[in-house]
């Protein structure tokens, strides 16, 4: 269990930081940019919230939680388990992808299919959905750019996919099942 007493270490001010198995590595490292990223879309998920209700934010809430799993998954570069390690690492598994699909399925079956493009908007709600699928992409380039230096658990990978599909989906669900999602109109203001 993580217990924090106190927030600032100066551990930090020379420009490194320490990963989940306590190798110190500079901030600027492919694995912090990746799990820093993650971090990131977390912070989008919880304004997407301040605009959600009933089972859209509590499916909001699992993939908070979830992005905290994930972060923890990267952070520890060691896919095996250190024998000195009080406890095993975190690691996204599946399960954490698989129901992602099925949530995913379940809002699509609630849609029309597209026939255009649609531009970020719409509700309050849809833009933050949108915000959030454009961070979790950016977070999934950045992990999928660490595993071709480092091993990465697949599944994180994975989820990271699975979860900007998620979030397009939702902002569709978000914008009356897709009633009002905004459609690019291709060279409307030449």
């Amino acid at each position: 269990m993580v217990v924090l007493n106190k927030i600032y270490t100066k551990t930090g001010d020379a420009g490194e930081t320490a990963l989940g198995n306590g190798a110190r590595v500079a901030k600027h490292s492919m694995r912090v940019s990746a799990y820093g990223t993650v971090d990131e879309a977390n912070a989008t998920v919880g304004l997407a919230r301040l605009h959600a209700e009933g089972e859209m934010d509590a499916q909001l809430a699992a993939i908070q939680n979830d992005l905290f799993d994930l972060g923890a998954d990267l952070c520890r570069p060691d896919m095996e388990m250190d024998a000195e390690a009080e406890y095993p690492p975190l690691r996204m598994t599946a399960g954490q992808v698989e129901r992602l699909e099925a949530e995913i399925d379940a809002m699509n079956d609630a849609l029309e299919p597209l026939r255009s493009f649609i531009l970020p908007g719409g509700s309050a709600l849809a833009a933050q959905l949108h915000l959030c699928r454009t961070v979790s992409r950016r977070a999934e380039r950045l992990t999928v750019e660490l595993a071709t230096m480092e091993v990465i658990n697949p599944s994180a990978v994975k989820y990271l996919n699975r979860l900007s599909d998620w979030f397009f989906v939702a902002s569709r669900i978000a914008n009356n099942d897709g009633k009002d999602d905004v459609l690019w109109v291709p060279g409307a203001n030449r």
